[in-house]
């Protein structure tokens, strides 16, 4: 593998924004045309494409790529316009209507995933609004197969990247409902086909504090089957996903987490002495006044000898 060495000063900022980052940027989508393609592959890469703006790439000409046979020319891509998601649209009789989804680490390939779009309505089938460029979604995923299935399990993670909209992070401090505005479901059935739906969210009075919510779809509405897969090692995969050393949370000494997220601490503490601890001062348990004692005394033993003349 070659150095590259800057020679003038843009090339040296061109360079120094590949490098890598504590927290990277969000991650762009470049969008291609393959050499052959259908209507419907190409509807559904140009919906993708408005969803994922203003982070996305389209190539409007045609390209002669085969990632499963040769990746370089798609790793070339990849490199040259600094976008680490690829989605490849092509048709052919044995793979007709397919959307190629590709992911890069260190200008390599990491994993692919076809989808064989079997049905498709684009975003123009729908009335209504369309959701804001450069929104982030909220992704919903129905089906036991997303968890259960190691393969589908990878394939989620692709379809986070690719329709997150974001930097791969899938987590939020804070959700505003009113920026809520776009849903995307993702649901896998039995015969492990990939229903995509894409919903706008409306909030409308309900007479209390919480607005009432409908969704409205608003397309692209997407029925896809999984064709050929290829993905890295999982040691390629650990070195994906390894954390810089300034972003590990440090751990803290007796110092645990639950299993609701509560944080539980273990303190030790010296041997007290309790003949010295502050009780609450109360007027009964005060100790009586030395002059208090003997008054007391004598007025008992007047009372003794009343009762005894008394008694006579």
């Amino acid at each position: 593998m070659t150095l590259l060495r800057p020679r003038n000063a843009a090339s040296k900022r061109a360079l120094k924004k590949r490098e890598p980052m504590l927290e990277e940027n969000v991650k762009s989508a470049l969008f291609v045309k393959g050499s052959t393609s259908s209507e419907l592959v190409m509807d559904s890469l140009k919906d993708l494409y408005a969803l994922r703006r203003p982070n996305a790439l389209l190539f409007s000409k045609k390209n002669e790529l085969h990632p499963f046979d040769d990746p370089r020319p798609v790793e070339f891509l990849s490199t040259k316009n600094n976008t680490p998601l690829i989605v490849l649209a092509s048709h052919s009789k044995k793979r007709p209507h397919c959307l190629t989804m590709m992911r890069t680490f260190d200008h390599q390939i990491l994993d692919m995933v076809e989808l064989l779009v079997q049905r498709g309505l684009p975003m123009e089938a729908f009335d209504g609004p369309k959701p804001t460029i450069g929104n982030r979604p909220c992704l919903i995923f129905n089906g036991d197969l997303w968890e259960v299935d190691e393969e589908f399990g990878k394939i989620k993670n692709s379809l986070i990247d690719l329709l997150g909209n974001g930097n791969g992070s899938s987590s939020a401090d804070k959700v505003d409902l009113k920026g809520l505005e776009h849903v995307v479901s993702c649901t896998v059935d039995a015969d492990k086909t990939v229903h995509l739906r894409n919903y706008m969210v409306v909030l409308k009075k309900s007479g209390t504090k919480l607005p009432k919510v409908e969704l409205n779809e608003c397309g692209p509405a997407l029925e896809m089957k999984v064709g050929r897969t290829q993905f890295a090692d999982t040691s390629v995969y650990k070195a994906a996903l390894k954390v810089p050393k300034e972003l590990q949370i440090k751990k803290v000494k007796n110092v645990e987490r639950d299993e609701i997220g509560d944080k539980v601490g273990r303190i030790h503490m010296d041997k007290q002495d309790l003949s010295k601890l502050q009780t609450r001062k109360m007027k009964g348990l005060k100790r009586a006044r030395k002059g208090d004692d003997d008054q007391g005394d004598d007025d008992a033993r007047a009372d003794e000898r009343d009762s005894q003349k008394k008694s006579e």
